[in-house]
Formats: C-alpha cells, sequence, structure tokens
C-alpha cells in the first residue's frame, strides 16, 4: 500500500511550475494519495541571509534557471512565458491554498495559479486574479474565502506553515515529502512517486 506524498509548493518558485502542473495524473496512475502544502520561502530564505531569490542573487544562475525552465517546460508540453516581474508575492493565493487544501479542487487552483504568474504574467496579489482562480477551479465561494484568509487567525497559519517547512529541514520549492524522506525539485518528482509506493 503506498503512503502519501505531500507537495510543499510557494507560488513563486520557478521550478514548481512544472511539477504541478504534471503531478496529479502521475500520482493517480501510481496510486499514490497528494497532499498539498504551501509554505513561504521568504523566511526560510531570510533565515540564510537572503532578502531575494538566489535566481536574482546569483544572476549566471538566474541566467541559466530561466533556460533550464524554457527547456524542461518544453519537455513536458507545459505552457510556460518568464513573467515581467520575479519572484511574485503570492501570499494571499498561498492562505487561500492553506485553508483549502483537504478541498477536491485545490489542485486546480494551485494549478491556476501557477499559470496566472508562468503564463499569464499577471499579478497573483490581484484579489480579482485570485476569485477567478478559484472560481475557476471549482470554489463555491470564492468571496468568503478570501475574507476569511484576511483574518489573523489564518494569517498566523500561513506563518506556522513556514515554521514547519522549516523543521522538516525544507529548503526550496517544491519538496516532496513522503514519511520523513524529502525530494527536492521537479526533477525528484518520480523518485518521490516510486518511493511512496514501496
Amino acid at each position: 500500500m503506498s503512503r502519501p506524498l505531500e507537495v510543499w509548493f510557494e507560488f513563486a518558485s520557478t521550478y514548481s511550475h512544472p511539477a504541478v502542473q504534471r503531478i496529479e495524473p502521475l500520482a493517480k496512475q501510481a496510486g499514490v494519495e497528494l497532499r498539498w502544502r504551501p509554505f513561504l520561502l521568504g523566511p526560510i530564505f531570510g533565515k540564510q541571509g537572503w532578502n531575494d531569490s538566489p535566481f536574482n542573487i546569483y544572476p549566471q544562475k538566474g541566467a541559466y534557471m530561466w533556460r533550464d525552465m524554457e527547456r524542461l517546460c518544453e519537455k513536458y508540453g507545459v505552457a510556460f512565458r518568464k513573467p515581467a516581474k520575479f519572484p511574485r508575492n503570492g501570499i494571499l493565493p498561498a492562505r487561500c491554498a492553506l485553508a483549502s487544501e483537504s478541498q477536491p479542487w485545490v489542485g486546480q487552483f494551485v494549478r491556476n495559479v501557477y499559470n496566472g504568474n508562468f503564463v499569464e504574467d499577471v499579478d497573483t496579489m490581484d484579489p480579482a486574479n485570485v476569485t477567478r482562480w478559484l472560481r475557476q477551479a471549482g470554489c463555491p465561494d470564492p468571496e468568503s474565502l478570501l475574507a476569511k484568509v484576511a483574518t489573523e487567525e489564518e494569517k498566523q497559519k500561513m506563518r506556522a506553515r513556514s515554521d514547519e517547512a522549516a523543521a522538516l529541514g525544507i529548503f526550496g520549492a517544491p519538496t516532496f515529502v513522503v514519511g520523513k524522506e524529502l525530494f527536492w525539485g521537479n526533477d525528484r518528482l518520480e523518485d518521490a512517486l516510486e518511493w511512496a509506493v514501496r
């Protein structure tokens, strides 16, 4: 019997885009249950002394990453356009995903947000965009959800989730967690699924 696979993702993460776009059919084929785990990388990067994405701090690394993303997305048949702003703030959709992670439509919402950032190239903090992505995913009442995630209680849950990520040893996204095993990066997705069915 397979074990659940936790998908730890951050909406500003480039390599999370191809991973989340292709993970659900692969997990279904393997018989693996997915558990979506949105978190924020900013606090984790801050503890390492970074105030920006390492892809911006190290320009050569960034140039490689953008070209690598083009190759990977072409390989997987995933739409991709380099966003005009990077990294984009994704805390609003992250709070929505956290509040909805047990809902059957959350995976589609996550994909919608990544498409908004890395295909449509639009503001992921615009409530109108988030409302549209929620509605397209099947959320029955996006307006009520947006009101809910604006409360201090939900904001605290997001902070606690990022602390949980750090406690697990997560340092980047996407990270796939099976039991106590961590698999970092889009290129470790298949390895994580294989581990889950062992």
